[in-house]
């Protein structure tokens, strides 16, 4: 891929917050924390991927009527080869269940930014989220 046309991956991703601090789940087989969410599929909304992999990755469903979207963050996708984008949709949203870490997901744990800045390896996209979040005064 060129400079002009870089790869962009795009996803949908949940900013879940619980005392002040943020959902993280780490994938089977990788080290770093990343938002819950994943790839938007073809003829897919962000919202509708939002609720897929939430179900897929946290087992639980997406309380009716709380999704509020945070905004869309750019930044580049961490674990991917250079000049690899991450184009996500994030959303605020209440769970209908505990979340709990499925097949995919190796662990899940909440942050404060500071917590998740001290991690060895962090993912740019979930830092740029935490920055919106203690600029509105909803994380730690």
């Amino acid at each position: 891929m060129s400079e002009e046309n870089p790869t962009v991956i795009r996803t949908a991703a949940l900013a879940h917050i619980r005392d002040r601090r943020m959902l993280q789940a780490r994938s089977v087989g990788k080290t770093a924390f990343y938002m819950a969410g994943g790839k938007i599929d073809p003829g897919e909304t962000p919202e509708q991927a939002l609720h897929r992999e939430v179900r897929e990755e946290l087992d639980a469903g997406i309380v009716d009527g709380t999704v509020v979207e945070l905004g869309v963050f750019e930044a580049p996708a961490f674990g991917h080869r250079p000049g690899t984008h991450l184009h996500m949709t994030c959303f605020l949203a209440d769970l209908t269940d505990e979340p709990r870490a499925t097949s995919e997901v190796a662990e899940i744990r909440y942050f404060t930014e500071a917590e998740y800045a001290a991690m060895p390896e962090t993912a740019p996209g979930s830092r740029l989220v935490f920055a919106r979040l203690r600029e509105l005064d909803l994380v730690d």
